[in-house]
């Protein structure tokens, strides 16, 4: 592991606040309310916090950190319950902001003040892999490339749990391809547990596409705001036909 920092992000701060990234034309979040969207699409798409309940234990992964929106908004969502699981939350990040780009992108929500702070305490991240310790979970973040070090947790060099839900959560697939990649996702899906789900926002025909390719059974749903529509997937479960297996039985 490297005890090197990773290159920043160059970034414009459009006159909402909203941070954008010009090498990929695209906002880190929806101007019409990340919160609310991250909401909707990663949490309601994968059925949280109600697959949370009974559990032990729950792990999320995602294509892209960002400014640790989704992240923020499990976490403060999974201590609204009830004897909440252990999470443990992957994400892959080229280009992590620097702490004080990263305050500045959360101060544009108050409501998260207090796990932003718990974020911003442990950040930055190094080079490689991290853990970074945030109360109640486990943030692994994996500072990288994606396509690369996804092969470090299926070769087993990095030990976690099978994935419970991915929020896939990268720039527009129409500047950022790589994340929305068919290898990639095949990678995904081979790492998700049975029963595990998807959501993201995107319903591009080509990325709809490479989720079927890579395994996943997908529908559409209603996307947030002005969006029409927004994907959900799922690995389907292998459960094995009992009264087939009684057929050659004495």
């Amino acid at each position: 592991m490297s005890d090197q920092p990773q290159q920043a992000p160059e970034l414009e701060w459009l006159e909402d606040g909203v941070p954008r990234a010009p090498a990929f034309q695209d906002t880190y979040f929806s101007r019409a309310g990340g919160l609310a969207e991250t909401r909707h699409v990663f949490l309601g798409g994968n059925q949280l916090p109600e697959r949370w309940r009974g559990r032990e234990a729950f792990t999320i992964a995602e294509f892209g950190f960002g400014t640790g929106l989704s992240f923020l908004t499990t976490l403060q969502a999974l201590r609204l319950i009830t004897d909440p699981p252990k999470l443990t939350f992957l994400s892959f990040e080229l280009f992590p902001m620097t702490r004080d780009q990263l305050s500045r992108a959360l101060s544009a929500f108050p409501e998260l003040a207090g796990e932003a702070a718990e974020l911003l305490d442990a950040w930055p991240p190094t080079s490689g892999w991290s853990k970074l310790p945030i109360k109640g979970a486990d943030l692994v973040l994996a500072i990288g490339d994606a396509r690369n070090m996804i092969a470090d947790v299926g070769a087993g060099d990095v030990e976690l749990p099978l994935v419970d839900a991915w929020f896939l959560d990268g720039f527009s697939p129409s500047k950022n391809p790589e994340l929305w990649g068919d290898t990639l996702l095949k990678s995904a899906y081979e790492l998700t547990a049975e029963g595990g789900t998807l959501a993201t926002y995107s319903s591009a025909g080509w990325v709809r596409r490479n989720l079927i390719s890579a395994g996943f059974s997908i529908e559409k749903q209603r996307g947030f705001a002005g969006k029409r529509e927004m994907v959900v997937g799922r690995k389907e479960l292998h459960i094995q036909d009992s009264a087939q297996g009684d057929i050659n039985k004495p």
